[in-house]
């Protein structure tokens, strides 16, 4: 499991505009690069394979913030969290990164007609009431940091990478 590969150059946070929005979006953005980029180039079957105790992996962590974002965001129902972090067998890496990415799309669709950071999302996750655009875009941020932490150390530790 210990391949080398070669560091990836940090990129620093986002120099956002001065509103609310810009900073909350340009930061959601930021991080999504960052998760979707620690998938990016990694080997299989490394990439599906635990690497801690929980069976966490880095594609299905990719996989796990997709449905996070369709269900903040879209509305859709998850009716197995767990399950959100295990990729099917016959699922590629292009496969989950090209869901990832038209998650990530369609969110931006939805925010794109939110004007007001205190009105409620136009589509409430199934069973509840919409949150706020700004608590999901909070939500969402501290989801994907938290996730991309995550798969910051495992793609270390299978092949070195480091790095943004």
């Amino acid at each position: 499991m210990s391949r080398k590969t070669p560091r990836r150059r940090d990129t620093s946070p986002p120099r956002t505009g001065g509103s609310e929005a810009e900073t909350l979006r340009g930061f959601l953005d930021y991080l999504r690069d960052s998760i979707a980029a620690k998938v990016d180039g990694a080997p299989e079957p490394d990439v599906r394979t635990a690497a801690v105790p929980s069976g966490t992996n880095l594609l299905g962590l990719l996989q796990h913030v997709t449905a996070v974002e369709r269900w903040i965001f879209l509305g859709e129902d998850v009716k197995n969290w767990p399950a959100t972090f295990r990729p099917a067998p016959e699922d590629s890496v292009d496969d989950v990164v090209a869901r990832y990415w038209d998650a990530v799309a369609q969110a931006n669709d939805v925010l794109d007609g939110c004007a007001d950071l205190a009105a409620p999302l136009p589509h409430a996750p199934a069973g509840r009431t919409a949150p706020s655009v700004r608590w999901a875009l909070t939500h969402m941020i501290e989801e994907t940091g938290r996730h991309a932490g995550h798969a910051d150390i495992l793609r270390e530790l299978i092949d070195g990478a480091t790095g943004r």
